[in-house]
C-alpha cells in the first residue's frame, strides 16, 4: 500500500509539474523574455511561492522548459534525418526543421536564447543569467547531433571525434544564422536552407576566388 500511495503522489507531482509547463508556455507565448514569474504563477492560478517550490527560482523553471523543447526538436532532427531521402535532401530537411521550429514560436526561442531582451541583463528573479543556462542547451543540441552523425555516417577510425566536431559545428551555425534570419528576414526560409546546405556540401570549397582578390 505505502509503495502504491508513493506510486500515486509521484505521479500527481508530474502531472501538476506539466501542468505547470504548460501555463508557463502560455505565458511565454504571449509575453516572450518578459516572461515572468509573477505572470506564470497566475496564469497557472497559484502563488509564486508554490511556483519556487516546483522549481526553485527563474533560472529551474528554464531549464525544465529547456528540456521539454530541446526534447521536442531533437524528436524533429532525428525524423529529418532518418527520412527515406539522399543525403542533401536530409540535410535540408534537417536545417528546414531547426529553422520552422523557430520561425513558429519565436517568442519561446527569445524566452530560452534572449530571456533578458526585455529586462535587467542579470535578471531581476533569482540572478538570472542566459548566458548559464542558455549554454547547456546547445551543447545538448550539439551532443545529441553528433551521436546521430557518428551513428549514420562512416568517419572510420577515430570517427568519433570529428563527429562530435561537426555536430557542435553544425548546432552553431544553425543556431547563428537562425538568430540572425529571425531577427532580420533577408531571405525566405527555404533560401536560408539552400545556403547553409551549400555550405556544408562544400560549396566553399568548391567556389573558385574572385579575380584580383586574395584569395581564403
Amino acid at each position: 500500500m505505502e509503495t502504491s500511495q508513493r506510486d500515486d503522489q509521484q505521479r500527481a507531482a508530474e502531472r501538476r509539474r506539466r501542468e505547470l509547463l504548460e501555463a508557463a508556455d502560455r505565458v511565454v507565448l504571449r509575453d516572450g523574455p518578459g516572461a515572468s514569474m509573477n505572470a506564470i504563477a497566475a496564469e497557472a492560478g497559484i502563488t509564486k511561492p508554490i511556483l519556487y517550490r516546483h522549481f526553485g527560482d527563474k533560472g529551474g523553471l528554464y531549464r525544465a522548459l529547456a528540456v521539454r523543447h530541446t526534447d521536442a526538436l531533437l524528436e524533429g532532427l532525428r525524423a529529418a534525418l532518418d527520412a527515406p531521402a539522399d543525403r542533401r535532401d536530409r540535410v535540408e530537411a534537417t536545417l528546414d526543421t531547426y529553422l520552422a521550429a523557430i520561425e513558429a514560436r519565436p517568442q519561446v526561442y527569445r524566452f530560452l536564447m534572449h530571456p533578458a531582451e526585455d529586462g535587467d541583463a542579470t535578471g531581476a528573479e533569482g540572478g538570472f543569467d542566459v548566458g548559464r543556462h542558455s549554454a547547456p542547451l546547445l551543447r545538448r543540441l550539439g551532443e545529441e547531433l553528433a551521436k546521430v552523425i557518428a551513428e549514420r555516417v562512416d568517419l572510420g577510425p577515430g570517427g568519433e571525434e570529428p563527429a562530435r566536431a561537426w555536430g557542435h559545428g553544425i548546432v552553431g551555425m544553425m543556431h547563428a544564422a537562425g538568430d540572425w534570419w529571425l531577427r532580420e528576414r533577408p531571405c525566405s526560409r527555404a533560401q536560408l536552407v539552400r545556403a547553409l546546405a551549400d555550405l556544408l556540401w562544400g560549396r566553399l570549397a568548391a567556389a573558385g576566388d574572385r579575380v584580383g582578390g586574395p584569395g581564403f
